[in-house]
């Protein structure tokens, strides 16, 4: 089957027209900052959108029809020129003039992993700053609509199973409710980011940082304006708790606010996923602040102020920020969790392979993909016992199809072999085996802080040129749930037929 090159070339000028528009908006906020980028931030929007409308207007003659097939095409592409595009303002603007830092800074927002080459950030201009934090922004509703309403559609990572309670499409009817679902997502992220917002400044943020971080946790991008991340508000509190409320929303499924604002709190209640992602959060939050209280030294200033609320206090709130910092991978730091204690680090690494809830902004394998696994896998013990026995997958009450079980079985194994082979070739540009390791989960798992040389401390900008260029491409392949990726890259998919 041939490809309809002409429609792929129509929807990605689209996101180029609809990149450019917001580069005009960081131009705006330039010239209002009166930061002296605003030019370049403007001519970096104008050659996007012109470049959008030249695609779009040479391939207005094409066919409504698409299939799977060009869906793959779109959604990775899409990415990649979202990505090279967005390059313009830090390359144009002077802020990261080299191409592989740049498309590394940008490939890292968009699939909000929050991984910086940035040695000095407050001295970036603050039309440059918004945009980085946009970039999050955009990526992250892009996978919520992704994850909802397309990849249901293309059969990717088991996502039909959510699809039937999605307020949104079904495998067969394309419009016009995927349209609605859009929208209705739109909606709720927005309004979540615009409720962060207003919080933040009423709790003391400038309101320029206040949106920054607002964009960047709705996102579980990790993007920050200060260098010290949010480490910088330290001695407030309730600065940390407000972010903290919206990490652990970020990183719910979305549908899952949709039936909450429609007051289908049982919804919410009863979901499997959404269950043991909050006992997830408590019982891991309880034991790293067990730890911290007794075991790591707190004395530092990044980690406690002895003029605010206490010990315990400090212990439980910089335990609560790291785990839903790594489980969400939203990958803003309070502390340096790699300094607490061995079985901390080893505990943090492990948690960026969990990930949040499926339909959310989050990284990584996502909880609900666990969830499948370790059911199926008890189921085994019944099935070895009763081999003439049916004993399905249950989730939600529902059963769920074998097909499912072994797309997320396929997965969770394509996923540590990607893991594997990442850290690999990591090491091949002479990383130790402690940083190669944590820059592959990291990266994969588009959690942004790793170990080692690249902990939340510190920054990639020591990673080598093709090291980022790696690194970036582990980050596509884990934003778009691998299959989405490498499916291009077998030779059957471009065999027409």
């Amino acid at each position: 089957m041939k490809l309809n090159y002409k429609i792929i070339l129509h929807l990605l000028g689209l996101l180029l027209v609809f990149n450019g528009g917001f580069m005009l908006l960081s131009a705006l906020i330039s010239l209002i900052c009166q930061d002296g980028v605003t030019f370049d931030l403007l001519i970096s929007g104008a050659v996007a959108v012109l470049l959008g409308l030249l695609a779009m207007y040479n391939t207005k003659d094409h066919s409504k029809e698409m299939n799977k097939r060009e869906g793959y095409v779109v959604v990775t592409f899409g990415w990649i020129i979202m990505t090279l595009s967005g390059t313009l303002p830090y390359m144009i603007s002077g802020a990261i003039p080299s191409f592989t830092d740049a498309f590394f800074e940008t490939m890292s927002g968009y699939t909000t992993t929050g991984a910086s080459i940035l040695n000095d950030i407050e001295i970036v201009p603050e039309g440059v700053l918004f945009w980085r934090s946009l970039t999050h922004w955009i990526g992250g509703m892009g996978i919520i609509v992704l994850a909802v309403a397309i990849l249901p559609l293309l059969g990717i990572g088991g996502m039909q199973m959510f699809a039937a309670e999605a307020p949104g499409p079904s495998a067969d009817k394309l419009h016009p409710r995927i349209t609605d679902t859009a929208k209705r997502l739109w909606l709720i992220y927005f309004g979540y980011t615009a409720a962060e917002t207003i919080l933040l400044k009423v709790a003391g943020m400038s309101f320029f940082d206040a949106i920054n971080h607002s964009l960047c946790t709705l996102s579980t991008g990790g993007f920050s304006t200060k260098n010290a991340s949010v480490a910088y508000w330290n001695d407030q509190p309730i600065i940390q708790y407000i972010i903290m409320f919206f990490m652990f929303l970020a990183g719910t499924n979305f549908v899952l606010s949709y039936f909450a604002f429609k007051g289908k709190v049982q919804k919410v209640i009863q979901d499997e996923e959404f269950k043991l992602y909050f006992k997830f959060i408590a019982i891991f939050t309880l034991i790293s602040a067990v730890i911290i209280y007794f075991k790591a030294d707190i004395s530092q200033s990044t980690i406690y102020h002895p003029m605010v609320w206490g010990r315990a206090e400090s212990s439980v709130r910089h335990a609560l920020f790291q785990v839903l910092s790594v489980i969400t991978t939203t990958g803003f730091v309070t502390a340096d969790y790699t300094a607490w204690t061995p079985f901390l680090v080893v505990f943090f690494f492990g948690l960026m392979f969990l990930g949040g809830s499926a339909g959310s902004t989050s990284g990584g394998v996502k909880v609900v993909r666990h969830l499948i696994l370790i059911k199926n896998g008890f189921l085994e013990f019944k099935r070895t016992l009763h081999p003439s026995a049916v004993v399905p997958v249950r989730y939600n009450i529902r059963a769920v199809t074998g097909g499912i079980v072994f797309n997320i079985q396929g997965f969770f194994i394509l996923y540590m072999l990607s893991f594997i082979v990442g850290a690999l070739v990591f090491s091949m540009f002479n990383i130790d085996f402690k940083s190669a390791i944590g820059l592959a989960a990291s990266s994969l798992g588009n959690v942004g802080p790793a170990l080692g040389d690249f902990g939340p401390v510190n920054n990639y900008g020591g990673l080598p040129p093709l090291g980022k260029w790696w690194a970036s491409f582990l980050m596509l392949i884990g934003r778009l749930e691998l299959f989405t990726v490498l499916i291009l890259l077998t030779p059957f998919f471009w065999t027409k037929k």
